[in-house]
């Protein structure tokens, strides 16, 4: 019987790293802004805090992310370091459809840290593990529509260019880059550790 715990485990399955990407999309900008919205409404959040903020750039713009992102890393890494690593790379990317920006924004959390002063320390882990259900839920609805996707970590790099070009309020905390576009590749071969090392049942 397919129930919808298999459905949701298949498409957990499904969610793989493919970084051979085209500029084409499987689904229309109004499906996409669709799931995004559905994550962003009902991905949990430690205390309902809401934090997490997605800033989408898609075709023109999104090209442009990556294009800025050759110009940062051309002037701070060493010129050997960008032609053999950054270079291909960034083309690599700039090569898709869309980039998802996931941010956290900090007042909610603030507000928080008042009202709970003994979980100060907290609230900015909790925050770090509801982004990262954003990035996992976007990731596994994306290619259950046929997209690929990569998950990139292009900060501090990027964060100055992203606040200039896009106005995005100084103050948000930039966590990672997904990178979607039509597959023009296969995924990442993925290998696993045994399960026994990892999961514990008593009981």
């Amino acid at each position: 019987m397919h129930n919808l715990a298999t459905a949701v485990s298949d498409g957990f399955r499904g969610r793989r790293t493919i970084y051979a990407l085209s500029d084409e999309s499987t689904i229309s900008d109004e499906r996409l802004e669709e799931l995004i919205n559905e994550v962003v409404l009902h991905t949990p959040s430690a205390f309902n805090s809401q934090a997490t903020r997605l800033v989408v750039l898609l075709k023109d713009e999104h090209r442009k992310l990556w294009d800025l992102a050759a110009e940062v890393a051309s002037s701070t890494v060493s010129p050997e370091l960008f032609e053999k690593l950054y270079k291909p790379r960034i083309a690599m990317y700039r090569a898709g459809y869309g980039t998802v920006l996931f941010y956290e924004d900090p007042m909610p959390l603030k507000r928080l840290e008042e009202k709970w002063p003994m979980l100060r320390d907290k609230f900015p882990q909790w925050s770090e593990h509801s982004n990262g259900m954003h990035q996992f839920a976007l990731w596994a609805l994306l290619e259950a529509e046929g997209l690929g996707c990569n998950l990139q970590h292009y900060s501090p790099m990027l964060d100055a260019p992203i606040t200039e070009h896009w106005n995005v309020p100084g103050s948000w905390s930039l966590k990672a880059q997904l990178v979607f576009g039509k597959p023009a590749g296969s995924p990442v071969e993925k290998t696993f550790e045994p399960l026994g090392q990892r999961v514990f049942i008593h009981g």
